[in-house]
């Protein structure tokens, strides 16, 4: 829940960030087996170990909870972990970066339903954490193409939160500690939605924003195709619809003398003449020229030649 998949940097082969206490087995090659893989696969498997010790014995056990509050902790620490060491080495896979997100949500997931389940959570409040986290994860995915929205430090609060507040719940206190984690859930509950409007903010406006980026590109785009087009020694077609008839005329076996080629719209207009092979020619557009004329110099042209 860091926001930060377990294997977030770099590429394979890659040496380490800054130094580090691991092997270099671990550390130059970014394999499936890597330790932030490792530790996402282990908190994976405390799922359904927390959950079974959770309702070992009915779910009211004070023993048994507190042997599931300390798999929900380690599950919570490995996701530190995996994060703090995907970001200070190079280790990515595409397992890391769809599993780390996954184990995030279902850990999270699991304690809060579990405890609704037992009735020491109030639904509401799992319905309201576990549908920020669903839509924020289809939103990431539906700007994705557009930008990736990166982990606020709210978001982090929010985690942390969630993770202090649930694991209190998931031990079995009373007293002035029952009354102190209903507003720790408070606060959590808070800071999911909040952290939540922000998110939405900001993939509308980096959506936004790529959208207008795209079609400036094509604009530019445009422009220059508009440009090398009327560039010199390039043809130009004045006028509406498509191309129309076209004539030229050569002077001489070596290609010396203009070459005279006219292409109009639909309705004939906009002349094009272009040069010979030499490029002496130029490039003229403007209005309507009848055909007759041209044909006319052309073959005036074969006379003289």
């Amino acid at each position: 829940m860091t926001g930060v998949p377990a294997s977030a940097a770099g590429g394979s082969g890659a040496k380490p960030v800054r130094g580090g206490k691991l092997g270099a087995a671990a550390v130059n090659q970014a394999s499936l087996w890597n330790i932030a893989n490792i530790l996402t696969m282990v908190r994976l498997l405390l799922v359904p170990g927390f959950v079974l010790l959770l309702f070992h014995n009915g779910g009211y056990d004070p023993a048994w909870r507190s042997f599931a509050w300390a798999a929900f902790a380690i599950a919570m620490i490995t996701d530190l972990f995996d994060g703090h060491l995907a970001r200070t080495y190079n280790l990515v896979t595409d397992f890391g970066k769809i599993a780390d997100p996954i184990a995030d949500k279902a850990i999270m997931g699991a304690a809060l339903i579990s405890l609704s389940i037992l009735g020491d959570l109030p639904w509401w409040i799992t319905g309201v954490i576990l549908a920020r986290e669903l839509g924020i994860t289809l939103m990431r995915f539906w700007v994705i193409r557009h930008a990736v929205i990166p982990a606020s430090r709210g978001g982090k609060l929010k985690t942390l939160a969630q993770g202090t507040a649930a694991g209190m719940y998931v031990l079995m206190l009373t007293g002035p500690l029952a009354t102190l984690r209903f507003w720790v859930m408070m606060v959590a509950v808070v800071l999911t939605v909040v952290t939540g409007l922000d998110y939405v903010r900001q993939a509308v406006v980096l959506r936004r924003r790529s959208l207008a980026a795209e079609r400036a590109a094509v604009g530019r785009t445009a422009e220059a195709l508009q440009e090398a087009a009327g560039s010199p020694g390039a043809g130009v077609v004045s006028g509406p619809g498509v191309a129309g008839a076209a004539g030229a005329v050569a002077d001489g076996a070596g290609g010396s003398g203009p070459a005279v080629g006219v292409a109009g719209g639909a309705n004939g207009s906009g002349p094009v003449i272009a040069g010979g092979p030499t490029g002496s020619g130029s490039v003229v557009g403007g209005d309507a020229v009848p055909v007759e004329p041209v044909v006319g110099a052309r073959d005036g042209a074969e006379a003289e030649r």
